[in-house]
């Protein structure tokens, strides 16, 4: 709109390039290293802005209605493909990053034809410095809120809604970057702060509420977490006033005992002395807890849950293979397999109320194989127990955390799957332990 020599467009091809690299790494995570995606966006800004100063020489008229399109439509396919974010994230933050681009460059425009008669360098300098402003204040108010966002967006947002967001920006660009404008007028101008504003004030609507629905599900995460802590403390409790008990009837039964002994010593009776304290040492082992493993913290899940599960008729199979050292902690360890299991119980305990009077079972395997942690988990459930995205509804699980499980999964790259086998319900993971420091 300023015209200019080659000289001063690739300068301002350059800048404009230059801003919208800085903007998007601001907020998306290349997948590769710092030192190759540098690399590659400095070899293809260079090839870009080449044709595109070849282009401003060669047909100026064209150039300047449509190279901003060639160049930054060809820039969203290489970041796409430099970007670790799904696709349809990826396509919102080039959106995203594009409205700042037109917000930078309109910018530019305008201080220099309205504050310095349409001087060139003034343009490029007020480009340079609103684009430095975006840079700063979203390095260090926004970065990290932005990609939580994007982080429920993919979690929590469906397709459409992230399409619409999309389509809102790409529409106010249009109107804002129209080659066909070839005057700027007050009302001009009006139109396109209105625009600015209008399309900024949706964005941030919508990045209000993705924000607000991804915090709310972190809260019923950390509920669910809480109610798991609750349970667990449940059964401990159950199990130390089992052992007060037992205590108390230890020490009421001792003197009884002493009394028996005694009274074998004092008669001779040493054969019947021996049968009788061979009985004794059995009943005395009965209750004394199995040791279900080597792993301290999974014994004590799996022996206060399958205590549980028997007292409330279940049948429990549990074939555990696991040794005492094992680098994933114990929290992590207890937000799966304390899920897994009260929910197998709580849907044994609804097929109890069924009139079918099928039998209720749960079968528990959890193997280390090298590096891998394998856990699978069968259980009797209602036959119409349903999936959504591939995990159980919450009215099928008590409301006690899968959400738990996953978070837990995800953090050694886990691999899981839910199943409902015609009134079978399985679960499966397998995930990374990590290297022990």
């Amino acid at each position: 709109m300023l015209g200019g020599s080659v000289y001063v467009a690739f300068i301002r091809f350059a800048i404009s390039f230059a801003g919208i690299i800085l903007l998007f790494s601001r907020m998306s995570e290349s997948r590769f290293s710092r030192k190759r995606t540098t690399i590659c966006y400095g070899c293809f800004s260079v090839v870009a802005v080449g044709l595109a100063c070849v282009w401003y020489v060669v047909d100026w008229a064209s150039c300047v209605r449509m190279v901003a399109f060639a160049l930054f439509l060809s820039f969203a396919v290489v970041s796409i493909v430099m970007s670790s974010d799904s696709v349809y994230l990826s396509i919102y933050k080039l959106a995203l990053t594009f409205y700042l681009m037109a917000i930078f460059v309109i910018g530019g425009l305008e201080v220099a034809i309205s504050f310095f008669d349409r001087n060139i360098w003034a343009d490029i300098i007020a480009r340079i410095i609103l684009i430095l402003l975006m840079t700063f204040f979203i390095e260090k108010k926004l970065k990290n809120t932005i990609r939580d966002f994007g982080d429920y967006v993919e979690s929590e947002g469906d397709k459409l809604s992230v399409a619409v967001m999309i389509a809102s920006i790409l529409f106010g660009i249009g109107i804002v970057l129209d080659p066909n404008i070839r005057e700027t007028t007050p009302y001009w101008a009006y139109q396109i702060i209105m625009n600015f504003v209008l399309v900024g004030t949706l964005q941030f609507l919508m990045f209000r509420f993705y924000l607000h629905i991804g915090k709310e599900k972190e809260y019923e995460r950390e509920n669910q977490l809480i109610q798991m802590n609750h349970r667990l403390l449940e059964r401990q409790l159950e199990l130390l006033e089992e052992s007060v008990e037992s205590g108390r009837r230890i020490r009421h039964d001792v003197r009884h005992h002493n009394a028996v002994i005694a009274e074998y010593i004092r008669r001779g009776q040493k054969e019947e002395l021996l049968q009788y304290l061979k009985e004794y040492d059995k009943e005395t082992d009965q209750g004394v807890a199995a040791n279900i493993c080597a792993n301290t913290a999974v014994n004590n899940i799996l022996a206060a849950y399958t205590r549980k599960a028997e007292n409330e008729q279940i049948k429990v199979t549990l074939d555990v293979e696991l040794g005492r050292d094992l680098s994933i902690p114990n929290i992590d360890l207890v937000a799966i397999l304390a899920n897994a299991y009260e929910n197998a119980i709580y849907a044994c305990m609804e097929v109890k109320k069924q009139p079918d009077e099928r039998e209720c079972f749960i079968h528990m395997k959890i193997k280390r194989r090298k590096n891998k942690l394998i856990i699978f988990c069968s259980n009797t459930c209602r036959r119409e127990t349903q999936l959504k995205n591939g995990q159980p509804k919450m009215e099928f699980t008590g409301g006690i955390g899968v959400s738990s499980i996953i978070k837990a999964a995800e953090k050694y790259d886990g691999e899981y799957d839910f199943k409902n086998d015609n009134g079978v319900f399985i679960f499966r993971l397998i995930m990374n332990i990590p290297l022990a420091l």
